[in-house]
């Protein structure tokens, strides 16, 4: 067995304080804090002087301690140097593994919700989608995906323009007003992802789950898709709450905090 790489302890004790912030809503007295953290009010402030000194903890004339203006540079450091689709592409493998099902990923481009990144699972059908695909806003998982989260202003026409469509051709399994559209909206919004079931290819269906980062905006969407035949399409079936984990595990890591 591998054995564990030495550490320092003191340094991993300390940084339970730091991640006490980092999850509160605001400062913190003392006392509050070290409970957060699990030690005692005399243990955490000789770990909290020591902060302050370094910049990463400061004091409100209150006595109250927040994130000092070090954590803060450290912070958007690390902001800048994120990439969501790396990161994302990073996961897919394992995820493809537990599901069994083609995932892809997509980002909103200038003709909307756009695919970046495919891996095709040997055991699904061939999906005849490729790279830089446009996928539609209510006939796809993807679509749906982004529709529910992106700034209404920016997809407006793009779903007045579905609408009439869809009036036009009679599609009874669309939304075709506006009524239509908001509940399809909200039923994405409550169940944390997107499904379309032979909506947009026949026999295929699909979910999309969406990556936030650290300001709430809409990044990226997780798509898995396969054959009706063997897609599991429940909402708590186990393609979906595995590819909802995985996006929400990657919105964390962005900084979301929901």
């Amino acid at each position: 067995m591998e054995k564990t790489r030495a550490g320092i302890q003191s340094v991993e004790v300390g940084f339970t304080l730091l991640d006490a912030l980092a999850r509160a809503p605001g400062p913190l007295m003392l006392r509050d804090l070290a409970a957060a953290a699990g030690m005692s009010a005399a243990k955490a402030h000789r770990y909290l002087v020591s902060f302050q000194r370094l910049g990463l903890v400061s004091q409100d004339g209150s006595t109250r301690y927040d994130l000092g203006p070090a954590a803060l540079k450290l912070g958007l450091a690390a902001i800048t140097r994120l990439d969501a689709i790396k990161l994302a592409r990073e996961r897919m493998p394992a995820l493809m593994e537990r599901i069994g099902h083609t995932l892809a990923l997509a980002v909103w481009g200038n003709f909307g919700p756009t695919i970046v990144h495919w891996e095709e699972s040997p055991q699904s059908v061939t999906v005849n989608l490729r790279l830089g695909d446009v996928m539609p806003l209510l006939s796809s998982a993807t679509g749906r995906c982004f529709a529910a989260w992106v700034s209404r202003d920016a997809i407006a026409p793009l779903l007045r323009e579905e609408l009439a469509r869809a009036r036009q051709l009679g599609r009874t399994d669309l939304p075709r007003n506006q009524t239509d559209l908001n509940l399809m909206l909200r039923q994405v919004r409550e169940h944390g992802l997107a499904r379309v079931v032979d909506a947009l290819l026949p026999g295929i269906a699909g979910f999309c789950a969406p990556v936030f980062d650290f300001d709430g905006h809409l990044v990226l969407g997780m798509v898995a898709m396969g054959s009706v035949a063997s897609f599991d399409t429940a909402w708590d079936g186990p393609v979906a709450t595995s590819l909802k984990a995985a996006a929400q595990q990657l919105s964390a890591e962005l900084g979301h905090r929901p």
